[in-house]
């Protein structure tokens, strides 16, 4: 299990995220020291904390609390241009076979009304790291092995490390403004969202990540939720970084509906979508669409039908939910930019397979009602 994921690290990709603790080790009554490689122990009840030093054999110890943990020894390095050494964290829900005490995961995330979150961190100078928040989803209730997707909420980055995958654009989510990236780490998906700043502590609502991953397209209202947890990722050093507290919540009962959307104002051609291929080769290219609201009244969520030629098939999108049913395509707006006043517009793109010569769509409808080409 961990070996194979060892050898992602060894193929220099970035940011693996949290890699399986093994077995429950126990309960923290007073402070516990995990030195062992996969040592976990379960706190207040709730919460596991695990060592999980995946990406290196040399030593790493935890001093686990009632609360959190801190890192006492952080032997060994790894180059910032691969993954990390290891993810101690505390968590809350099943992963790989490990799972919290009377925890309510995996649940469909339709049926998560909200999930309210709580962390504060210890920072430390002289570390290469991440502090990360990680949401493990789906399309099956499982409790073990790799999850299909990942979110990674990066409260704090020091040295020259990044997210896996490249920057896809920004969005606001929790009152604050976050750097999206978008990736693969050859295992599963991931979905980063990275503070331009460091934060100490953070009070949010983590359904709010799960509905802006779901609103990308890359999860469904009917994949699970499985685990949350918080703490670390260390290329060099980390002694003294520490999770202080943590506490997470998953309330079900209500309902967790896709955002609805409202149609374009009333009249001729209230909208303009203006369709361009940015690069044409043998046998792919990449477009770029613009939708602008020509109308008198605010669109409050965009779906844009239209159909691709013959031999046209999409692969891959940023900045919208893309999908295609034959030769229909549907592009359904993300969180940022589902608001259009009159006057405004916004772009989307994708790279898409190519059989025969190039040529663009002739129509498009924005949420029902045709619009003219730009």
């Amino acid at each position: 299990m961990k070996r194979s994921l060892r050898a992602l690290a060894a193929a220099g990709l970035l940011a693996a995220g949290s890699i399986a603790a093994v077995a429950l080790g126990g309960t923290a009554s007073a402070d516990t020291q995990i030195c062992d490689q996969y040592g976990s122990t379960t706190i207040g009840g709730k919460y596991v904390v695990q060592n999980n030093r995946w990406g290196t054999s040399a030593q790493q110890c935890i001093n686990v609390t009632s609360t959190g943990f801190s890192i006492t020894r952080a032997d060994g390095s790894a180059p910032t241009n691969g993954a990390p050494v290891s993810y101690p964290s505390i968590f809350v829900g099943c992963h790989y076979t490990n799972c919290s005490p009377g925890t309510n995961l995996p649940v469909q995330v339709k049926n998560i009304s909200s999930a309210p979150a709580s962390i504060s961190y210890n920072y430390v100078s002289g570390a290469i790291y991440d502090a990360a928040y990680d949401i493990w989803l789906d399309p099956s209730p499982k409790k073990d092995g790799v999850n299909q997707m990942e979110i990674m909420i990066w409260l704090n980055r020091q040295g020259s490390i990044q997210p896996i995958g490249s920057p896809v654009g920004n969005t606001n989510i929790a009152g604050r403004t976050w750097e999206v990236w978008r990736g693969s780490n050859g295992s599963n998906n991931v979905i980063s969202y990275v503070a331009p700043s460091a934060i100490p502590s953070f009070s949010f609502d983590a359904l709010a990540f799960i509905n802006d991953t779901r609103n990308r397209g890359a999860i469904t209202n009917d994949w699970y939720l499985t685990s949350i947890q918080a703490g670390f990722e260390p290329w060099q050093g980390g002694v003294g970084l520490a999770v202080n507290s943590f506490s997470q919540s998953v309330n079900t009962g209500g309902s967790n509906p896709p955002p609805t959307t409202t149609p374009p104002p009333s009249g001729s051609s209230a909208c303009t979508v203006t369709y361009r291929s940015t690069n044409v080769w043998n046998n792919g290219f990449t477009a770029e669409v613009t939708v602008k609201n020509t109308g008198n009244s605010t669109i409050n969520g965009w779906t844009l039908n239209y159909n691709l030629p013959s031999g046209q098939n999409v692969t891959s999108a940023w900045n919208a939910t893309v999908s295609q049913s034959g030769s229909t395509v549907t592009a359904r707006n993300v969180a940022y930019n589902g608001t259009l006043a009159p006057g405004a517009s916004t772009n989307f793109g994708y790279q898409a397979t190519l059989n025969g010569s190039f040529s663009a769509p002739s129509s498009f409808t924005l949420n029902g009602t045709a619009c003219a080409r730009g």
